[in-house]
């Protein structure tokens, strides 16, 4: 079980509580990829949070077999879990299903069928107890997790960086997001599972690139440094992934340091034009909105060592603080779903049995995928 110190929060300019408890018990479900996860938490009247049960169910071994997630086999992964996950969050908070006040799930963006899973769970428990249902939406929930973790008042910069996702939001207040950057093709957390994958290094790719990138040369070879320099803070993975893969079929067969040095040198090129984006990010915030709360990251891959050290180089070059959630708040976790729903009860907003389950979900309802670009994977 992990815990979280009570703080003060802000609602954001234009938002008011609305008749908020003393304390707000929220179950939370998170469903919508190869994590199976239950959490409770608690937010006082005054803003702060505590986090009573926190448990993830990891599908890594059921996946490993095929190198990458099968949405089918999540689905029944989700299925056979979920009610023991959500017995054991609610034994560890010591909490009757009648003492909650909301019951919140990931309603999307993610493979459908472990978030129908998630979704139609919630539902049947809020029917039973009649409690108020929220359906979340699982990049808000990332976007949120800061202001469970420390205070935090918006506005405040988000460098949300996973295998799905890799955008830079303003975030103004709950609900309140504005796209500053987003990636043209593949996302951050994608290229290094790709790069892994055509590398022969075991599934989950992304923290074995990580490992053998810390053995190895990042000066080896010359890998492009894709959108550096450029005014807007967009990213793009593909034509780096191509190049690590013509520098890997130029030396083939792959000695133990030859992949080291590849990945180095990808792990390199990735952090440089991260710090790039990052930093015109933040310019772009400042001339928008003023001077951010803070940059902060949430995701699978803000668990990367070494993106964690260029969050912290661009933040101090900056002039503005750092947050970065615990590790284990980065990654998918119910925890998250859970905060961001005591965060829209607490602002009077819920959802009723109609809500539907999304495979994609704009966290930033106006925002649109660069025009000069077909692809749409960044508009999840």
């Amino acid at each position: 079980m992990t815990a979280a110190n009570s703080f003060l929060i802000s609602a954001a300019p234009g938002q008011s509580e609305r008749d908020v408890p003393d304390t707000l018990y929220v179950l939370g479900i998170e469903t919508t990829c190869d994590e199976t996860a239950a959490a409770v938490v608690a937010r006082g009247g005054d803003g702060g949070g505590r986090i009573l049960s926190n448990i993830v169910r990891s599908q890594l071994a059921e996946h490993a077999p095929f190198g990458g997630v099968v949405p089918e086999i999540a689905a029944r992964a989700h299925v056979d879990l979920l009610d023991g996950l959500i017995g054991r969050a609610m034994k560890e908070a010591s909490l009757d299903f009648r003492a909650l006040s909301g019951v919140a799930a990931a309603a999307g963006p993610g493979l459908i069928g472990g978030v129908i899973v998630g979704l139609t769970t919630a539902k049947a428990i809020a029917m039973v107890h009649d409690t108020p249902l929220v359906a979340v939406n699982h990049l808000e929930a990332h976007a949120l997790t800061p202001r469970l973790t420390a205070a935090l008042s918006f506005p405040y910069c988000l460098f949300l960086v996973s295998g799905g996702h890799t955008q830079i939001q303003a975030v103004r207040g709950v609900g309140d997001y504005v796209r500053l950057g987003t990636t043209v093709d593949d996302a951050i957390g994608e290229a290094f599972d790709k790069v892994a994958k055509m590398l022969g290094l075991p599934y989950p790719g992304g923290p074995e690139v990580e490992r053998a990138a810390s053995r190895g040369d990042p000066g080896r070879f010359a890998f492009p440094r894709p959108m550096k320099g450029r005014r807007d803070a967009n990213f793009s993975l593909s034509g780096l992934k191509t190049a690590v893969r013509n520098a890997a079929f130029a030396i083939t067969p792959l000695r133990p340091r030859d992949i080291d040095d590849l990945c180095a040198g990808f792990q390199a090129a990735v952090l440089d034009s991260t710090a790039d984006r990052l930093r015109i990010g933040l310019e772009l915030f400042d001339a928008r909105f003023g001077r951010p709360a803070a940059l902060v990251a949430a995701g699978g891959v803000a668990a990367n060592q070494a993106v964690r050290a260029v969050l912290g180089d661009v933040a101090a070059a900056c002039g503005t603080a750092l947050m970065l959630p615990p590790m284990g708040l980065c990654t998918d976790n119910g925890a998250m779903i859970a905060w961001a729903g005591a965060e829209r009860l607490a602002l009077g907003l819920t959802d009723g049995f109609d809500a539907r389950p999304r495979a994609r979900w704009l966290l930033d309802a106006n925002a649109t995928v660069p025009s000069r670009f077909s692809n749409t994977r960044a508009g999840f």
